[in-house]
C-alpha cells in the first residue's frame, strides 16, 4: 500500500500548518482579485478551503472548488494550466525563502458534510441520538 506524504506521523507541524494558511489566503486573494494574465481562470469564482504542506515545504496541495461545484475539471485543469505564474506570486507575496510546488485537488469537504448531514437525518440514526 502506498504511503501518504501528507499523513505520515503524528500530522503536520506547526510550520507546515502556518506555511499552508500563509499560501491558502495568498491564493485565495489572488483568484479572488484575478491577478492571473488567464482570462478563463479570472472569470471563476473559486474557494481555497485548505492547504496542505509535504513535511519537507516543498509541495502546495490546494484543496479548491469552484462556485456552485460545476466545471470541477475544467477549475483543475486552469489552475494546473497557470501554475508558475501562480507559485511565481505566491512567492513574492508571501515572503517565503523557498515557495512550494502548487498542486489542485477538488475539495470534498462540502460533500462529506452533506452526506453527514443525510446520515443524521436518518430515522435510526436520529432514535439512537434521542436515546
Amino acid at each position: 500500500m502506498a504511503k501518504n506524504k501528507f499523513h505520515d506521523g503524528p500530522g503536520p507541524s506547526q510550520r507546515q500548518l502556518r506555511v499552508g494558511e500563509v499560501i491558502r489566503r495568498t491564493l485565495s486573494e489572488v483568484l479572488a482579485r484575478g491577478d492571473v494574465h488567464d482570462p478563463e481562470l479570472n472569470r471563476l469564482s473559486i474557494t481555497v478551503g485548505e492547504v496542505r504542506i509535504s513535511p519537507d515545504l516543498k509541495i502546495a496541495t490546494a484543496y479548491v472548488l469552484p462556485l456552485g461545484g460545476k466545471g470541477q475539471e475544467d477549475v483543475l485543469q486552469l489552475l494546473a494550466r497557470n501554475k508558475h505564474e501562480l507559485r511565481r506570486m505566491m512567492g513574492k507575496k508571501t515572503g517565503l525563502k523557498f515557495t512550494p510546488d502548487l498542486r489542485f485537488q477538488i475539495d470534498g469537504t462540502f460533500d462529506r458534510m452533506d452526506d453527514t448531514r443525510r446520515l443524521f437525518d436518518q430515522d435510526a440514526v436520529r432514535r439512537d441520538i434521542e436515546d
